[in-house]
């Protein structure tokens, strides 16, 4: 027999996962009788050098085991690993952890566990939540703006359903210079539908004045670009949505600007930039190796200067002036921000922001673009410190879209459930109620077309190319239960516009075709709009914990909990049919059918299921 420990487990550690500080936190090893066991010790360790060492008691388990327990509290934040050290009669050695629940003598991986701020909270009505992205050249357009003031050359499509430029330009330069139109307004008039999906809130690619369609190099952070509308248009979406029940959440790119902004204005089009003026109040926001045409850019993309997010000037305007950028967005209307390229940002940078944001607005948003585990994240060679000094209240999740779609590529349950409990496990609980899932973005292909093909070829081949009838259908079925899972999984899913309405695309631009209107897949838009009820009528879907039951490996069964209701989401990834006991009120069934107490799911079939006798 050998000693048993799962950190998964609620019998072995108590609480599951993080901690908040002083929270105590009890642990249990269960030590074979027949071991020679003197003393056992946990360890505890964080980057910065603190750590603790606290002894085990004994108890009596069972005819078989010892019950090792201990119990403590961590005043300090911070993100600690540890393992055992045990001491037997004979020698001594460390305990550290083998796969998700196996031990091994003195080599493995130690345990992670963040201790997050006690005065961490995120905002009660982003926990479990339903957003709604939406890159705003493409969704709608109302009226006309006035595109005086527009910079350019640009150009504007006849046809709303052309295909978004992709060629190069004479110099090899893609310049994402072609616009659609859509605007504020257009957004404005349909919240109405949004409103009818059951949508909490919508998210918004950015707003703020520049050249390029997508708006991440940003002109002027105190205009709206010319294209999308004004500054009033802007607070009155946010007044019509606030009227609706819904928030707004806008894009915040500050890791860097564009080179034709009123900040470095390489063109010399405002006449102050770093580059037009050498005494320019900007200029040292900005890195020149050789001044003015060497200095630092996003990714070497000379359109993109980075700044110097520390920099005083640059802190005061952006966020601690009385009348800074993040004071003007809030007096605007906006519920919260959504940090472009978080991990680019210094740690200093995010808490100062956060700090300003909740003087200013309390129940703000603060969301980070983060791509992996945010929880043990090292980026520039530095550990980050999002969940363990308290700086985001949510990001990207990433991690649970990738476990989707290994989950519907084959690669079985057992590990979309290994994937899912390690985020689970690692993220402070009112984090994990908030994270943003997504299964497209702006970033990405779309899903529909993730899942029903696979081609690499050239751009103009993609421009031209969609899923066939049949493939089409299979697709849909596969983002039928690629939803239920987004829906159902802890956090704030997020549609990315059009994906409830079947849109399909490859990578940028393809993923950012214009809104299909008239066109949609009704089918479709009411099984999100089904998921999205489910989503606001069962409190256990917004923030009850999660844990998994056994399945067939093709097979993925978890249950979300909260106090007495218990809501039970199957789904079957196989290609056979999987039949599984009824037990409950049956909420949603795809792609199945029932049997007397028994569903038969059929490929890609999921049902979510109310049990009873809880």
């Amino acid at each position: 027999m050998e000693m048993v420990f799962n950190s998964l487990s609620e019998r072995y550690k108590r609480p599951f996962g993080c901690i908040r500080q002083y929270e105590l936190c009890q642990l249990m090893v269960e030590v074979p009788k027949d071991c020679p066991l003197e003393r056992m010790e946990v360890v505890l360790n964080n980057d910065s050098g603190y750590g603790m060492r606290v002894s085990f008691t004994r108890e009596e388990e069972s005819e078989l085991y010892w019950a090792y327990r201990t119990e403590f509290v961590l005043p300090r934040p911070g993100l600690y690993f540890f393992y055992f050290h045990v001491d037997l009669t004979q020698g001594s050695f460390n305990l550290f952890r083998s796969g998700e629940t196996g031990l091994r003598a003195d080599e493995g991986e130690q345990w992670q566990i963040t201790c997050f701020p006690e005065s961490a909270h995120a905002p009660d009505e982003f926990q479990g939540a339903v957003l709604y992205q939406i890159f705003p050249d493409r969704f709608f357009k109302a009226g006309s703006c006035d595109l005086s003031d527009k910079l350019g050359p640009y150009w504007v499509h006849d046809n709303w359903e052309d295909c978004p430029h992709y060629l190069p330009d004479e110099h090899g330069e893609i310049l994402n210079n072609d616009f659609f139109g859509g605007n504020l307004r257009g957004i404005e008039e349909k919240l109405p539908y949004l409103k009818s999906l059951g949508v909490d809130g919508i998210y918004l690619n950015p707003v703020c004045m520049a050249y390029s369609n997508h708006r991440y190099d940003t002109a002027d952070y105190r205009r709206v670009d010319p294209m999308l509308g004004t500054n009033e248009d802007l607070a009155h979406l946010c007044q019509a949505a606030h009227k609706l029940g819904m928030k707004v959440v806008l894009d915040g790119v500050f890791s860097h600007t564009g080179s034709n902004s009123v900040y470095f204005d390489s063109k010399h089009t405002f006449g102050h930039g770093a580059v037009s003026d050498p005494n320019s109040p900007y200029r040292n926001w900005y890195d020149f190796q050789h001044y003015p045409d060497q200095y630092t850019s996003w990714w070497g993309i000379s359109t993109l200067p980075c700044v110097n997010e520390l920099n005083d000037d640059y802190l005061d305007f952006i966020i601690r002036n009385e009348d800074s950028v993040v004071a003007q967005w809030i007096a605007l209307g906006i519920d919260g921000i959504r940090l472009d390229v978080a991990d680019e940002l210094p740690d200093a940078f995010i808490a100062a922001l956060r700090q300003r944001l909740k003087e200013l607005k309390p129940d703000a948003w603060l969301l980070g673009e983060v791509w992996e585990d945010a929880s043990n994240k090292i980026s520039y060679g530095v550990r980050r410190q999002y969940f363990s000094a308290g700086e985001l209240d949510s990001v990207m999740n990433y991690p649970f879209r990738n476990a989707i779609l290994g989950f519907l590529s084959g690669h079985g349950g057992d590990q979309f459930r290994r994937q899912v409990m390690t985020i689970a496990e690692h993220y402070p609980p009112c984090v994990l109620n908030s994270v943003m899932n997504s299964l497209s973005t702006h970033d990405t292909p779309r899903i529909l077309t993730i899942l029903g093909d696979s081609f690499s070829g050239s751009k103009a081949e993609k421009a031209a190319r969609f899923l066939t009838p049949g493939v089409r259908a299979l697709a849909v079925r596969q983002e039928k239960a690629a939803a239920l899972l987004q829906f159902t999984l802890p956090g704030t899913p997020c549609i990315y516009y059009g994906d409830e309405a079947g849109m399909e695309g490859f990578e940028d631009p393809f993923n950012r075709r214009t809104y299909p209107w008239g066109r949609e897949d009704q089918d479709l838009v009411g099984f999100y709009r089904a998921l999205i009820r489910l989503k606001h009528e069962y409190p256990a879907l917004r923030t009850g914990s999660i844990y998994f039951e056994s399945t067939p490996a093709c097979a993925t069964c978890f249950v979300r909990q909260l106090d007495d209701q218990r809501l039970r989401v199957v789904i079957n990834g196989g290609t056979d049919s999987f039949s599984c006991a009824l037990n409950g009120n049956l909420l949603l069934l795809h792609n199945g059918r029932q049997e007397g107490n028994n569903l038969m799911l059929e490929q890609w079939g999921g049902a979510v299921i109310l049990d009873e006798g809880v």
